[in-house]
């Protein structure tokens, strides 16, 4: 399971519905253990949710995000990780 996990290396896939109102699934996969943060961001930058913060085992991980809270508008969402970062738009309509 490792080599398949290296061969496919880190990704943030892309939400799931999107746009969606008010919950969507992320998915994610880690190649090596390490701590990993998944934060939404408003569209100027301003961070507004903490999904992830905890160390994570290789693998494939998906998460739902709730945003009943939240205004409609588009938002980002950003994986960090040691060696991996991306950032992909999400948009809410309620």
């Amino acid at each position: 399971e490792k080599n398949i996990l290296l061969s496919l290396g880190y990704s943030l896939n892309q939400n799931y519905p999107n746009p969606f109102n008010p919950v969507t699934k992320i998915e994610y996969s880690i190649v090596k253990a390490s701590n990993v943060i998944i934060k939404i961001y408003d569209i100027l930058g301003n961070e507004v949710k903490t999904l992830v913060n905890g160390f994570h085992q290789p693998g494939f991980y998906n998460i739902i995000f709730d945003a009943s809270d939240l205004s409609s508008g588009v938002y980002l969402y950003r994986l960090e990780s040691e060696n991996f970062a991306d950032t992909k738009k999400i948009i809410l309509l309620k």
